[in-house]
């Protein structure tokens, strides 16, 4: 584990954040970035800034600066915060709750671990 990065109480549902955090998990932060900036979700921009700010941290806390290509994200938790309670009013006097639903979005970077498969070549048949 490099780096990590967290955003809390992102006054967003943690189930719909979950759907574009699903999206990012285990590419790179130059892939993240693009996919984050393409994709339709209102849980896009508060997840972009937690990846740009975990990669940050790890240009800022190590000597040799690396590159978005090299990172990875190895990591990705999105767990449901507090929640906001509110009351609407509702028929025959009576009122109705309304949750306003929080998340906690925790990143973690590292770098691409190069996995070697088998060798092409000498196949027998």
């Amino acid at each position: 584990m490099l780096a990590k990065a967290e955003a809390k109480y992102v006054r967003i549902s943690a189930r719909k954040a979950r759907l574009v955090s699903e999206l990012i998990k285990g590419k790179t932060v130059e892939e993240a970035n693009f996919i984050l900036e393409n994709v339709n979700k209102r849980a896009s921009e508060p997840i972009c800034k937690v990846v740009n700010s975990a990669f940050a941290n790890l240009n800022n806390n190590r000597s040799e600066k690396m590159l978005s290509k090299e990172i990875v994200i190895s990591g990705i938790k999105i767990d449901g915060g507090p929640m906001l309670k509110r009351f609407r009013a509702a028929t025959m006097g009576r009122a109705s709750a309304i949750r306003h639903r929080t998340a906690h979005i925790y990143v973690e970077l590292d770098k691409v671990i190069l996995k070697k498969g088998p060798k092409k070549g000498n196949k027998k048949d």
